[in-house]
């Protein structure tokens, strides 16, 4: 199916759609079947350089003298544009990702509120003016960084882009883009809905190519003032490193192991949907995929029987089908997956349920079926490593500070649930749990454009969406005036 409608193997630099320098090109795979979707340019370091120059250059031009003002109404005519172009950039994603075509299209809604969010929220950054001495006025004042460096993952690459790029753009950076080898059709797309809202060369730039090469270059570059990372712990590390030596701050986002926690009060009629719904979306490649789930003794087999009745009505097929789930990304991460399943099974787990894969789907399709399992206890292998791929375990717990104790046992602290009827409960388990969000009665609350969203412990570090954002890409001058 052709859904692009542009030339996928240029680059986006200073304002020209250009081939790699070496003029090398590399293939994107539709997840669904296995086969050629798309050709990208297969850039290096030589076309970082030329992205990251003509980045400097847009910060001394014209983009550097608009005002917040302008960059906003930018910013909401690009989500305006989006808008109008969300059936376009949905089937692109899911023929990309691999995610059921409604899950591409929320996304798509998503990066055009990110859009109206980050354009409306522009010229509401404020200083402060601070009380010192007699004879002095101090304030301080929120300046850009300058270049951002943005390493964007394959498995939401609109709202990533959207959360991360659009903020850095509201506080008037030049970003410079290094969207995913295995899905980044969306990421291209966004490049070009900036130019035609009216960005003046070089504001945005983006290079495509592998991780090793065009992502290396992009992180150690000497030019880049702020670098954002979505992605593993071990990648994660190897850009912090890289960053480290030009004294550059980095915003990590490096997935997690995150817990939905059920109480004996619990509305589980209200829970049920979500409990299964944030493991099985985007087929479990989702950073705050609810992987454990801790459910008190007391509706323990309640609880694992109606999972259970759901998961086995869950349908997997190509991403055009739209039904519950897609492939996975990639034939490598379908070995992955595959192996935790096996080695559930060798544990002597128990796969309480499984989805079935239609019968018709391509056989070159990266396919996995979604499966919950029981019996695990909380230092397992299956409840302590990120997955990232459809697989749920439920893990029993006796009580408040044993429903801690587990969802605080493993190296990451993303987010978390907690469904209780109990008010006390609730500020407590929010207060104990070690995570950058708690949902209460809730998970995701809808997506949260407006919330900050990052974690703690091996989850990485520095807020992405919200208000909170900006100030990452900020950077704070005080100016003190002596008078007379």
């Amino acid at each position: 199916m052709d859904v692009v409608t542009f030339d996928t193997r240029q680059n986006l630099i200073g304002g020209e759609w250009r081939q790699a320098s070496g003029r090398e090109t590399m293939p994107l795979l539709n997840p669904s079947d296995g086969q050629r979707l798309a050709d990208i340019a297969r850039s290096d370091a030589a076309d970082i350089d030329q992205a990251v120059a003509a980045a400097r250059e847009a910060r001394r031009g014209p983009w550097g003298r608009m005002t917040a003002t302008e960059r906003g109404r930018l910013l909401t005519t690009m989500g305006r544009l989006v808008l109008e172009r969300v059936d376009e950039l949905a089937r692109m994603e899911a023929l990309d990702v691999g995610k059921p075509l409604k899950q591409a299209r929320a996304d798509a809604v998503a990066l055009a509120r990110y859009l109206e969010f980050y354009g409306g929220a522009a010229d509401k950054v404020h200083g402060e003016t601070i009380p010192y001495l007699d004879g002095y006025t101090v304030l301080s004042i929120y300046e850009p960084v300058g270049v951002t460096g943005h390493i964007v993952p394959w498995n939401y690459p609109m709202q990533i882009i959207g959360r991360s790029v659009t903020a850095s753009l509201a506080m008037g950076n030049a970003v410079v883009i290094k969207p995913a080898e295995e899905a980044c059709l969306t990421a291209l797309a966004y490049a070009r809905i900036a130019e035609e809202a009216g960005f003046p060369a070089g504001a945005v730039n983006i290079v495509s190519g592998t991780g090793e090469e065009a992502g290396a270059a992009l992180a150690a570059h000497p030019g880049i003032n702020h670098i954002s990372f979505t992605g593993s712990v071990v990648v994660g590390g190897l850009v912090q490193a890289a960053a480290a030596k030009n004294a550059v701050p980095v915003t990590l986002e490096l997935g997690g192991k995150s817990p939905q926690i059920v109480f004996d009060d619990a509305d589980l009629e209200a829970a049920l949907p979500f409990l299964v719904n944030a493991g099985i979306q985007n087929a479990g490649q989702t950073c705050s995929a609810a992987s454990r789930i801790l459910v008190q003794r007391g509706v323990h087999d309640r609880v694992l029987k109606a999972m259970a009745e759901r998961y086995t009505a869950l349908r997997v097929g190509p991403a055009m089908s739209d039904l519950d789930m897609g492939p996975l990304v990639s034939a490598r991460q379908q070995e992955i997956v595959r192996g935790y399943i096996d080695g559930a099974r060798q544990d002597g787990l128990e796969v309480a349920a499984q989805g079935s894969i239609g019968k018709d789907v391509p056989g070159g399709g990266y396919y996995v079926p979604p499966t919950l399992v029981s019996r695990a206890t909380s230092d397992s292998r299956l409840a302590q490593e990120e997955i990232f791929g459809p697989v749920q375990v439920v893990i029993p717990f006796e009580d408040e500070a044993d429903a801690l104790r587990i969802a605080n046992g493993t190296d990451y602290g993303l987010v978390a649930g907690v469904w209780t009827a109990d008010g006390g409960r609730q500020m407590r388990m929010a207060r104990g749990i070690e995570t950058g969000q708690v949902f209460i009665n809730n998970y995701g609350a809808g997506g949260g454009v407006e919330l900050p969203f990052g974690g703690v412990k091996r989850s990485g570090h520095g807020r992405e969406k919200g208000f909170e954002a900006l100030y990452g890409f900020a950077s704070l001058k005080t100016i003190a005036i002596r008078h007379g």
